[in-house]
């Protein structure tokens, strides 16, 4: 697996694993076009610290901004090899660090929580979805660089 900085030819690859996240989601509404979505994310990736997990093809994204991860996402078959880790720990690395997921996601949570996340506050769904989430936060340091030299070992976790 190699992975690389998110370039101008990567946003199609990246809506395709978003979208098949939200396809396969039942909780999930398609609020955007797909038109829109490229649209949004081809100037996304590129004014953010975004990373492409790769072999034979694009397994994973995730974009962070400032001290938030805003993005964390893997094809299906990409899941649960220590992929999700290792785009984390490149994105956060060892900073403090802040993510919104949903609160139906229970198989994003346990990940976070395995990487030392910790929930701050929970909303009714005041976002775009209309969903409830919750805030998580990482603090930097000692605890994130084992975290992020788990990374390292594919089999250290087996979380998205």
């Amino acid at each position: 697996m190699n992975l690389r900085r998110v370039g101008s030819d990567d946003a199609e690859a990246c809506v395709d694993i978003l979208q098949d996240w939200i396809a396969a989601t039942p909780w999930m509404p398609m609020i955007h076009s797909r038109a829109s979505m490229l649209s949004f994310w081809r100037g996304r990736l590129l004014e953010t610290q975004s990373v492409i997990a790769e072999r034979e093809g694009v397994l994973g994204f995730a974009v962070r901004d400032g001290e938030h991860v805003t993005a964390l996402y893997l094809a299906a078959h990409a899941r649960r090899q220590g992929i999700g880790s290792a785009l984390l720990a490149e994105v956060a690395g060892t900073r403090d660090t802040h993510l919104w997921t949903f609160q139906a996601n229970h198989a994003a949570r346990s990940f976070y929580a395995a990487q030392g996340f910790r929930e701050v506050r929970r909303t009714d769904g005041d976002n775009e979805e209309k969903l409830p989430d919750v805030l998580l936060f990482r603090q930097g340091g000692a605890a994130a660089a084992v975290t992020q030299r788990r990374a390292g070992d594919p089999g250290a976790d087996r979380g998205p």
